[in-house]
């Protein structure tokens, strides 16, 4: 009986812990809930640079799905769950690491 307990504690929290980090929650990610729901990359990022702006935040939507947000480069990644019924598309803004940007940059 106790063992069976300690499963089911051990998979709620696996549970919640890959929720949060499906959902965007970690160091250094940027993630929100826009009021609309975007099927067009192209719109998406500019309501997601409006935002940031509102926020006080320097950013520029270089297109493709990446930003640069007050020096550093991010890769723009969206979640669709259902909550209540109703889908919610989560913003997530993932920072690219510095290996990534020097790739990218020598490329061009």
């Amino acid at each position: 009986m106790p063992l069976e307990i300690l499963f089911v504690i051990i998979a709620l929290v696996g549970s919640l812990v890959f929720f949060n980090w499906l959902m965007g929650y970690r160091k250094g990610y940027i993630s929100f809930n826009l009021k609309y729901r975007y099927y067009s990359l192209n719109d998406h990022g500019k309501a997601v640079e409006e935002k940031l702006k509102n926020q006080g935040k320097s950013a520029v939507y270089e297109g493709h799905g990446y930003f640069l947000i007050d020096g550093e480069t991010f890769m723009l990644v969206t979640r669709t769950l259902p909550m209540g019924g109703v889908p919610l598309q989560r913003t997530i803004l993932k920072p690219l690491n510095k290996s990534r940007e020097m790739a990218t940059s020598k490329e061009e």
